[in-house]
C-alpha cells in the first residue's frame, strides 16, 4: 500500500495536515487538508512531482478537490542550484532541463470541456535568483558579450553585486501555468510546430534529453516523440511570462483532459514586459494557490484569460522615463526574427509597414543606450536591467506605416542619482 507523506504545516495560527502522494499513484486527500508537492531531490529528475514536458499520458502527481489549498515548491527555469556557495556538481550538464514544473495535479470532478480557475494566494521567493543574456534575447544579436547576474532575494526586493545601485521591488509571479493538452490538441500543436520548423522558423521540437518524466518523455519513454517542449505558451497556458499574474490573480485555463492536470513553474521575482534578455529574475519559490472548476465553462480558442487587482498593472515606481520605437531599420538589414521568411522585399527597405516586432526592437535599443549612458552601466548590464524592469507597451496600431511601441523605465529602482545630462 502506498503511504502518504504527512507533516504539520502552520500558517496564520492554524495547523493543517499536509498530504502528498508519489507520482506512481494518484489518490484524493481528505477535505480541509493542504496538499504540498515538489520537495524531493536535488533536481527535477529526482522529484516524482516534477515534469518538464507536456503530454496527456503523463501521470498525475496528486489529486485534490477544488477549493483545497495547494502548496507547490517550484524550481528555477534552468533547474540550477542557485546557492553561490554550493559545491554541487550537476551530472546532467551540458543540456540542463529547461522549465521544470511542479505537478501535474488532478482536480477531482473536472472533466474535459470544463474551465479551471486558479487563484494565486501567496508566493514565497527563494533566497537567490539569476538573470542572464541568452541567445533567445530580443536584441542579443547586438551584443557580443554575455552576462549573468546573481541576485539576493527577500520578500521586499532584489539586489546584486553585479548591478550596484539597482534595487528591484518584489513582483513575483509564475512564468509558467498550464494544464495538460488532450490528444486532439497535442497533435494539432505538434503538426503546426513541425510545419514551422520545416519552414525555418524558431521552434523547439520534442527532444528526449533530460526530459521528465523519463518514463513518458525520456530517451526510452513511451511517447518521447510527442512530448511538447515548455518554451512557448499555447492555448492551454504554459510559458506565458505575463508579469501581471501575481498574487491575487485568477487564471482561467481550459481542461482538455479529465482532471485538467495543473502544473506550475518558472517563477519570476520580477520581470519587465517582454523579458527581453531571455530571462527575468529566475528563482526557486513556494506557491500557494487554490482552484475552482467551472462546469461546461467553454474552452478559449486562443489562450487563457485572467483577472485580478488593477494594482498589478502599475509600474513599481513613482516616476518613469520612456523611449519610443517605430518599424525603422538600416537598408540592407534583415531583423533576425524575419530571416526564415527569405523575403527579397525586407532587406532593401528602411521602413516596414505596421511591424510591431521591429518597433519594439527600436524602442528597446534606445532604452538600453539611455540606461547605459545615464547610470554608468555597461550595455550588457543595461540589457539585464531592461529585462527585469522595463515594460514594452504598444502605443498605437493604426498609424500606418509606423505603429508605435514605448519602453518604460521605472526610475525608483536606482538608488543613486543619475548622471547629469537629462
Amino acid at each position: 500500500m502506498l503511504k502518504a507523506r504527512r507533516r504539520l504545516f502552520v500558517r496564520g495560527g492554524l495547523i493543517g495536515l499536509l498530504v502528498a502522494f508519489p507520482a506512481v499513484g494518484c489518490r484524493p486527500v481528505p477535505d480541509q487538508s493542504i496538499v504540498e508537492l515538489g520537495t524531493e531531490g536535488r533536481h527535477c529528475g529526482e522529484d516524482p512531482h516534477c515534469i518538464n514536458r507536456l503530454h496527456p499520458a503523463i501521470p498525475m502527481a496528486a489529486a485534490v478537490d477544488q477549493g483545497q489549498t495547494i502548496v507547490l515548491h517550484t524550481r528555477n527555469a534552468s533547474d540550477f542550484d542557485l546557492d553561490p556557495n554550493s559545491t554541487y556538481n550537476d551530472p546532467r550538464r551540458p543540456g540542463t532541463p529547461v522549465h521544470p514544473m511542479t505537478g501535474p495535479v488532478r482536480i477531482n470532478g473536472a472533466e474535459a470541456g470544463d474551465m479551471l480557475a486558479v487563484t494565486l494566494l501567496d508566493i514565497e521567493p527563494g533566497p537567490h535568483g539569476y538573470t542572464s543574456i541568452t541567445s533567445g534575447g530580443w536584441v542579443t544579436d547586438r551584443f557580443e558579450e554575455r552576462l549573468r547576474v546573481v541576485w539576493r532575494l527577500d520578500r521586499t526586493s532584489a539586489v546584486s553585486d553585479g548591478l550596484p545601485g539597482v534595487r528591484i521591488p518584489n513582483a513575483s509571479f509564475p512564468g509558467l501555468v498550464t494544464t495538460l493538452p488532450g490528444p486532439q490538441q497535442l497533435h494539432l500543436m505538434l503538426d503546426r510546430e513541425r510545419q514551422l520548423a520545416e519552414a525555418g522558423g524558431s521552434v523547439s521540437l520534442p527532444d528526449p534529453e533530460n526530459a521528465y518524466p523519463a518514463g513518458v518523455c525520456g530517451p526510452q519513454g513511451s511517447h518521447w516523440e510527442e512530448c511538447l517542449r515548455s518554451y512557448p505558451p499555447r492555448e492551454h497556458g504554459g510559458n506565458l511570462d505575463i508579469r501581471y499574474l501575481g498574487v491575487g490573480v485568477t487564471i482561467y485555463l481550459p481542461c482538455y483532459i479529465d482532471g485538467c492536470g495543473l502544473a506550475i513553474g518558472d517563477l519570476h521575482y520580477a520581470q519587465g514586459d517582454g523579458e527581453v534578455s531571455g530571462t527575468a529574475i529566475e528563482m526557486d519559490a513556494m506557491v500557494t494557490l487554490t482552484t475552482r472548476v467551472i462546469k461546461d465553462g467553454g474552452i478559449s480558442a486562443r489562450g487563457p484569460h485572467y483577472e485580478g487587482p488593477s494594482s498589478l498593472l502599475d509600474i513599481p515606481s513613482s516616476r518613469f522615463y520612456a523611449t519610443t520605437g517605430f518599424p525603422l531599420k538600416e537598408a540592407g538589414e534583415v531583423p533576425p526574427e524575419m530571416e526564415y521568411l527569405q523575403s527579397d522585399k525586407i532587406a532593401p527597405l528602411s521602413n516596414l509597414s505596421r511591424d510591431l516586432s521591429l518597433a519594439a526592437r527600436s524602442a528597446l535599443l534606445e532604452m538600453i543606450d539611455y540606461i547605459s549612458a545615464t547610470y554608468n552601466l555597461s550595455r550588457e548590464q543595461a540589457y539585464i536591467v531592461a529585462s527585469v524592469a522595463v515594460d514594452l507597451r504598444i502605443g498605437e496600431l493604426v498609424d500606418a506605416p509606423n505603429v508605435g511601441v514605448t519602453a518604460i523605465l521605472p526610475l525608483d529602482i536606482f538608488e543613486g542619482s543619475p548622471q547629469e545630462g537629462r
